[in-house]
């Protein structure tokens, strides 16, 4: 496959893979970033992802056509085969089936998202929990939604535990950061119904029309919705809360309200 065998744990290309996994400055700084895994990755290059190098470790990876496809994907990129210690040193998790991929970072704006003839998105402010993230953009590829947005963001798209829980999503769906100001006025400008999930001035979300174009916005856990948001929106919606808590977890609730779309949008 390659000339390039990695054995040593002080060689700088492992150096820099573990600082790509831990340090978002340096996914910045660079514009690369990690993926694991040959779904993953799969998934990453059919999105039109470019890859950098591929890092393999026979000894854990096996065959099979993604391996196969992955190398030869990788054909403008470095093959480097690495031992199985400096597998275990670079990778994010050790599940990964011996398979390593820096890729470039991709950004996409607003602008660039193509919409369908009635647009669904969800919405996200200042999302603080990569995991959560990876959860919301694994039900939107389920509900074949157009976008997720993350406004204010507090973590990055390119974070390794958001691609691992993700499986992949954040590859299926165009994922876009930005403002709160810029995304109201995206939504306002292409006429997309805003509709943000808050107990507050609220009604059931399965009274709420969702057949059109809808953004759905939620918030933290925590503090929920800022006011920017209450005050944009053409409604707000709330889950039925039967129990002493009064809030689920985001994805959770994303997951609910993006299938409530997909069923009212069934029945049409």
């Amino acid at each position: 496959m390659s000339d390039n065998v990695i054995t040593s744990m002080h060689n700088p290309k492992v150096k820099q893979l573990v600082a790509l996994q831990q340090k978002s400055s340096t996914r910045r700084q660079t514009g690369l970033f990690v993926v694991e895994g040959r779904r993953e990755i799969m998934h990453a290059l059919k999105a039109g992802y470019i890859m950098e190098s591929v890092f393999l470790c026979p000894s854990l990876m096996g065959t099979g056509e993604e391996v196969d496809e992955i190398i030869n994907h990788s054909r403008h990129g470095v093959i480097y085969e690495v031992s199985e210690p400096v597998y275990a040193k670079i990778a994010y998790r050790g599940t990964t089936e011996g398979v390593l991929a820096v890729l470039k970072v991709r950004h996409t704006s607003l602008e660039d998202l193509l919409l369908g003839e009635q647009p669904l998105l969800i919405v996200l402010e200042a999302v603080e929990k990569p995991g959560n993230l990876g959860a919301v953009l694994r039900s939107a590829d389920a509900a074949k939604a157009d976008a997720v947005v993350v406004c204010d963001p507090l973590t990055d798209i390119y974070n390794p535990n958001l691609i691992r829980s993700s499986i992949g999503a954040v590859f299926t769906v165009p994922c876009v950061a930005c403002t709160s100001e810029e995304c109201i006025s995206f939504l306002k400008h292409n006429g997309i119904r805003i509709l943000t999930a808050q107990l507050q001035d609220s009604k059931l979300y399965y009274d709420t029309d969702m057949r059109n174009a809808t953004a759905i916005v939620m918030g933290t856990e925590s503090t929920g919705l800022t006011n920017i948001w209450r005050d944009a929106a053409d409604a707000h919606i709330r889950i039925p809360m039967l129990g002493q808590l009064d809030s689920l977890n985001v994805s959770v609730s994303a997951a609910i309200l993006l299938f409530e779309a997909v069923r009212q949008r069934q029945t049409l």
